[in-house]
C-alpha cells in the first residue's frame, strides 16, 4: 500500500494560507465559574464521566488532548472539529490530519451526562476544553483552571483543516508563523509540543526521516543514528499501519521526558526535532531537559488556557448544540 504522500504534500503546500477570519480575537465572556448558577456541578460531571473512559483506555488521553488543539487551530475553539460531514459538506473531522483522532465517544458521553443534568446549557466547545484538562491530570499531568463560556460554531469545512493544521514535518519557521497567527508565541510552541510526551504516531508521519529525507534515499542528519536504526526495525518504508510511541517507555504518562528525548535528537517527528533550530524554543527544551521539567507543568497549564481562548464564540454568537456531532 503506497504512502498517502499526495495528502501530505497537499497539507504542506497549504499550511501557510492566511486565515480568512481573526482567530486572535478577544476572549471576552470566558470566566471561571461561568456555569455556577446554570450547571453548578459541570466540572464534577465532566471529570467523572471522562474518568470512566480513561480508566479503561488511558491511551485515549493523547488523541483527546490533540482534538482540543485541532479544534482551536481551525475557526477557533468552537467544537467545529466534532461536526459530522453532511451530504452537502465535508467537515473538518474528515480531513486527513483528523482521521487519526479518537475519543469522540468520550465527548458524546460527557455531553449526554450533562444534558441529563443541565439540558441545553453546556457547550461542546467547553466540554472539549475540560476533557483535555482532565485527561492530562488523570495520567499524572498538571491540573489548571479552565475559563468557560464558549459557544459552539455551526460551520465545519474539511479544506480549512487541511490548510491550517501543522503537518508532522513542518519546519520551525512555518510552525512559529502558524502559532503566531493563532496568537501563540515561540514559548507556547515549545510548551504545547510537550504534549507529545503522550501518545503514538504512525510510521508514515516520520518515515522520510529514516528513508528519504531529501529525496535521495538518505536519513535525517539531525536525528540520532541509533534511534533511526531502532525505528527502522519497527517501520518499513511503505508502512502505513504501524504506530510508534512518541515517548518510549512512558507514552501513557504525562511527564517531562519529551524534552530529554528532543535534546538528545530523539524527537520522533520532524516538528519535534526542529525545536532545536530556534534560539527560544531550543533554550526551553534544554532548560526542561536539564531541570527535569521544573516549570513544564505550570507552563503547560498557562499555554493551554491561552490556546483555549483562540477565536472563541461567546455571548449570543453560535449556539449550544444538543448533540456534539451536528448543529441544532
Amino acid at each position: 500500500m503506497a504512502l498517502p504522500r499526495h495528502f501530505v504534500v497537499f497539507i504542506l503546500q497549504l499550511i501557510l494560507v492566511p486565515l480568512a477570519f481573526n482567530l486572535c480575537n478577544a476572549s471576552h465572556g470566558l470566566k471561571n465559574g461561568f456555569y455556577r448558577k446554570t450547571c453548578p456541578k459541570v466540572e464534577a460531571i465532566v471529570r467523572k464521566k471522562t474518568a470512566e473512559y480513561i480508566s479503561k483506555a488511558p491511551t485515549l488521553a493523547a488523541p483527546l488532548l490533540r482534538m482540543h488543539f485541532h479544534d482551536c487551530a481551525v475557526r477557533g475553539c468552537d467544537a467545529s472539529v466534532l461536526l459530522n460531514s453532511t451530504q452537502n459538506n465535508q467537515a473538518e473531522r474528515d480531513a486527513f490530519p483528523n482521521q487519526s483522532l479518537r475519543g469522540f465517544q468520550v465527548i458524546n458521553g460527557v455531553k449526554s451526562a450533562l444534558e441529563d443534568k443541565c439540558p441545553g446549557v453546556v457547550s461542546c466547545a467547553d466540554i472539549l476544553a475540560l476533557v483535555a484538562r482532565d485527561v492530562v491530570s488523570m495520567i499524572k499531568g498538571p491540573h489548571w483552571k479552565v475559563p468557560l463560556g464558549r459557544r459552539d460554531g455551526r460551520v465545519s469545512i474539511m479544506d480549512e483543516a487541511l490548510n491550517l493544521l501543522p503537518p508532522p514535518f513542518a519546519n520551525i519557521s512555518s510552525l512559529k508563523q502558524q502559532f503566531a497567527s493563532l496568537g501563540l508565541n515561540a514559548k507556547d510552541l515549545a510548551v504545547l509540543s510537550g504534549g507529545h510526551t503522550i501518545g503514538t504516531a504512525h510510521c508514515f508521519s516520520f518515515s522520510d526521516r529514516m528513508y528519504n529525507f531529501t529525496g535521495q534515499g538518505d536519513t535525517d542528519p539531525t536525528m540520532d543514528p541509533n534511534y533511526i536504526a531502532h525505528l527502522k526495525k519497527k517501520c518499513s518504508p511503505t508502512d502505513v499501519t504501524t504506530i510508534v510511541e512518541m515517548d518510549p517507555g512512558s507514552f501513557k504518562t504525562f511527564d517531562e521526558k519529551y524534552y530529554t528525548l528532543v535534546a538528545k535528537r530523539r524527537g520522533l517527528l520532524q516538528s519535534d526535532a526542529v525545536l532545536l533550530d530556534d534560539i527560544e524554543t531550543k533554550a526551553y527544551v534544554k532548560q526542561q531537559a536539564l531541570t527535569h521539567g521544573s516549570t513544564f507543568f505550570k507552563d503547560f497549564g498557562k499555554s493551554m488556557v491561552k490556546m483555549g481562548k483562540i477565536g472563541v464564540l461567546t455571548g449570543h454568537a453560535g449556539e449550544i448544540r444538543k448533540h456534539c456531532d451536528f448543529v441544532n
